[in-house]
């Protein structure tokens, strides 16, 4: 029933105007408005979107809302931190001096937050 539909996913910000400079200014994605007063994010990926919506009693997700492949995570990381992002470091995991891990289990990813509190990763793409 749902198989042919543009399925897109959503998460909450409590200020869509940093969200908005934040998504489209900090990390480059082409953002849209909505009139529904809604931010759409559009990633090079086609037609797909994500749709962030503000909510006054917003909590920060404690878990990845949104992962960027990068082919090199190396690169990524270091455009991302001279653009002013920190990421993050977790206990349980083995980050090195830039903040990625890398095992045997996955890819090498790194997490860093945007203003509202999401985790939002890069990732390498095999």
């Amino acid at each position: 029933m749902l198989g042919n539909t543009k399925a897109f996913s959503s998460f909450s910000v409590d200020d869509l105007a940093k969200a908005k400079e934040f998504y489209g200014g900090t990390l480059g994605l082409r953002v849209s408005d909505s009139e529904f007063g809604v931010l759409f994010l559009h990633p090079a990926n086609g037609d797909s979107r994500i749709m962030v919506y503000p909510k006054d009693n917003h909590a920060p997700a404690s878990f990845t809302v949104l992962n960027f492949p990068v082919d090199d995570i190396d690169q990524a990381v270091d455009d991302l931190t001279a653009r002013g992002i920190r990421f993050e470091r977790y206990d349980g995991f083995k980050q090195d001096e830039k903040g990625i891990v890398r095992d045997e289990m996955g890819p090498g990813i790194a997490w860093f937050a945007d203003p509202a509190g999401n985790i939002i990763a890069v990732l390498q793409e095999s």
